[in-house]
């Protein structure tokens, strides 16, 4: 894959800590690390004149949003959503470049479940704005033409767990079929729970996994790592799969995987429909272990590609998301 650079005019409006910033840790690590890099990072992605830009990025964090405008358990997200008309206001009206495309060269990103909401603040940038979110939900507005799925990534203190550094060969044996542990929210879980928790020996599902096991552990220890969508489409254990190159099982409607633009998902992970949950363990095993070997082999080349580096690398997650977002803007013209 060739990443075309792109030239990126950082829009200096806003504030510390809702704009220019974001959490660089646990769940909203993706949101938080690509605005780190785009402040202090590489300045050859970045100009100081808006007229040379080809994209305009607006470095708002919706995850700060919600922790310094979001009142708790009121289920508002009004103050989320005039805080991008607002801003939206200031730039459009400060600078000609979003009047003229309607804010179709401009882009927002976020990981927070809240963050496609929260670009209804505008509706140009709902519906014409290239939208990097996490919560990549077709069923929900997200538009594949114009928008970009984000990896969901969890780094607890801001690092990738030791365990998953260095995962054992491909050719390595695991033990275990399959491997799921989580909270019981959402549609999808609920059907794997039901046909599965403690259920077949073959298949490690719990609701909880006790406190003297390692979820780490089971990931590389499991030939497939199930990834069933709970409340919102995305999961973290899609990439923390891809780290212990355990193979993933999509379980989700409606998710747009990650630079599906230019990764050939079945290369190196299986979608299940939900509908197909009950032959789940049927599934599983007809695949081959010269299928098995390919998907992980398949797994070991892409993994550089969900790698958050600092200062980013060639090929990683962050140019990943340059290049879904340069993309998009081959197909504006105006």
């Amino acid at each position: 894959m060739v990443l075309n650079l792109i030239n990126l005019q950082k829009n200096e409006e806003g504030e510390l800590p809702i704009v220019h910033d974001g959490p660089c840790k646990d769940i909203y690590t993706s949101e938080g690390r690509f605005i780190h890099e785009m402040e202090y990072g590489s300045h050859r992605f970045k100009t100081s004149r808006p007229e040379q830009a080809h994209l305009y990025f607006m470095p708002f964090s919706v995850t700060w949003m919600v922790k310094y405008l979001y009142s708790p358990n009121s289920y508002n997200l009004t103050p989320l959503q005039e805080f991008v008309s607002d801003y939206v206001k200031l730039i459009s009206t400060k600078h000609p470049f979003w009047n003229r495309t309607q804010g179709a060269d401009h882009f927002m990103l976020s990981c927070h479940d809240w963050g496609p909401r929260a670009s209804e603040g505008n509706a140009h940038l709902y519906s014409t704005s290239i939208r990097v979110l996490c919560n990549a939900n077709s069923s929900e507005g997200f538009n594949p033409q114009k928008d970009v799925s984000l990896p969901e990534i969890r780094l607890y203190g801001g690092y990738v767990d030791p365990k998953l550094i260095s995962p054992p060969l491909p050719t390595d044996p695991r033990p275990h079929l399959a491997f799921f542990a989580g909270g019981l929210h959402g549609p999808v879980r609920p059907v794997l729970l039901h046909h599965w928790k403690g259920r077949d020996p073959d298949l490690h599902i719990y609701e909880y996994l006790p406190k003297n096991l390692n979820y780490y552990d089971y990931m590389l220890k499991s030939k497939f790592c199930l990834c069933p969508s709970g409340y919102e489409v995305a999961s973290p254990r899609i990439v923390e799969a891809i780290y212990a190159e355990c193979i993933p099982v999509i379980l989700s409607d409606h998710y747009i995987l990650p630079f599906s633009d230019v990764l050939r998902w079945e290369a190196f992970s299986l979608q299940v429909n939900v509908s197909e949950i009950a032959r789940l363990k049927e599934i599983l095993m007809g695949v081959s272990e010269d299928e098995v070997l390919r998907l992980k082999e398949g797994l070991r080349g892409i993994r550089k590609h969900f790698v958050l580096n600092q200062p980013a690398e060639r090929f990683d997650m962050f140019h990943m998301i340059l290049h879904s977002v340069w993309l998009r803007r081959l197909n504006l013209r105006f």
